[in-house]
């Protein structure tokens, strides 16, 4: 199977937030000794990096770590999924969007396989975000949206082209 060049774009993006999800996630654990302090104010009220260790997947959900390794695979099958996905499309918002999520869902995998939870430690809780997060979040979050984003326009782009398609025939 011939991969199409623009697929190496979602992998390249899934390599850089792989790359600085886990330098980040070093930096905080052995550079910082953030989990030894267990939180450091960077901009009173506003943004912490606080030390949590996330046993489950949002909002708490089998935060006992009962579903380690279903979480593993399920997030490399989902990044497989998106492996293929993009050396079916030409489209480059949705190639974006899908390197990202590529990216989240394993550099959250390497945490789990290594640690047995992931690292978290993104607070902005004093903007109201009720949780903590990492780069890999960010990443996973980012590419949904995108991949939103990219569903709306090119619905919006296929009823332009429908409609051109029916008022030529119309003409006819």
């Amino acid at each position: 199977m011939k991969i199409p060049r623009i697929a190496y774009a979602a992998y390249g993006f899934a390599i850089v937030v792989i790359v600085l999800d886990q330098l980040s996630k070093a930096w905080v654990v052995g550079g910082l000794d953030l989990p030894e302090v267990r939180q450091i104010v960077v901009w009173e009220s506003i943004f912490n990096l606080t030390w949590v260790r996330n046993f489950g997947v949002s909002f708490g959900l089998f935060g006992d770590g009962s579903a380690r390794w279903l979480l593993t695979v399920f997030s490399i099958g989902v990044s497989v999924v998106l492996a293929v996905w993009a050396t079916r499309t030409n489209r480059r918002l949705l190639i974006s969007a899908i390197g990202l999520v590529m990216g989240g869902a394993l550099g959250n995998v390497i945490d789990r396989i290594r640690f047995g939870y992931v690292v978290d430690f993104l607070d902005f809780s004093g903007l109201g975000f009720p949780w903590v997060f990492n780069i890999a979040d960010a990443a996973i979050n980012i590419g949904v949206a995108l991949l939103i984003l990219d569903a709306v326009i090119s619905e919006r782009a296929g009823k332009r082209q429908a409609g051109d398609t029916v008022g030529e025939n119309r003409a006819l």
